[in-house]
């Protein structure tokens, strides 16, 4: 199988690209840059020349869910470019409300045995990473997210317009509150990532 591995940055799979080459079979990897408009380009200008069976999108996250331990690795669903709309007053028109598309996709994660044990999510993608405690209130109300990223519901999109199935895989490096690093594990959630990628292709 040919795989692409998508992660926004080198530190996110840097152990993973470590490994022997023999320990990466079926494996290449594409750094696309955060954010949701550089996976994009990255992802289109990569799928125009080349084909790939399945797209691996991995990296760290932060969960709105405090059931979920720092460091725990999962597996999203679903996932939903959560400001694709417009505001009304209070309310938050989606963009599938206004007649503009589908702000929703869904990857393989129940399909595929590679994330066999791993928790299922919702995720959401966004621009800016909450870190207002009225804005996480809001969006918790409106959408029930379990994690958000900044890249994740746009891999989805690219696989769903090449007929390509994906999976999601995050770390999770920190809860959704108000910006702390200092209680943030990042270092612990890259090394359970990259050591659940090694897995996945040595199983």
């Amino acid at each position: 199988m040919n795989i692409l591995v998508v992660a926004a940055t080198e530190g996110e799979v840097g152990l993973f690209l470590e490994l022997p080459e023999d320990q990466r079979q079926g494996a290449s990897v594409l750094v696309t840059g955060a954010g949701m408009v550089a996976t994009a380009y990255a992802l289109g200008k990569r799928l125009a020349t080349a084909h790939y069976d399945l797209l691996l999108n991995v990296g760290i996250a932060g969960s709105f869910d405090r059931s979920i331990s720092l460091g725990e690795v999962v597996c999203i669903d679903q996932d939903t470019f959560a400001e694709l709309g417009a505001e009304d007053g209070i309310d938050f028109l989606p963009s599938d409300q206004l007649g503009l598309g589908a702000h929703t996709f869904d990857g393989s994660c129940p399909d595929h045995p590679g994330v066999h044990g791993l928790r299922k999510c919702r995720g959401i993608t966004v621009n800016t990473v909450h870190g207002n405690e009225a804005a996480i209130d809001r969006m918790v109300e409106r959408m029930a997210p379990q994690t958000e990223s900044m890249e994740g519901a746009a891999v989805f999109y690219a696989a769903q317009q090449s007929g390509i199935p994906a999976l999601q895989v995050r770390a999770i490096s920190n809860y959704v509150e108000r910006r702390n690093r200092a209680s943030w594990k990042v270092q612990h959630a890259v090394e359970s990532l990259n050591g659940w990628l090694r897995t996945f292709f040595n199983p």
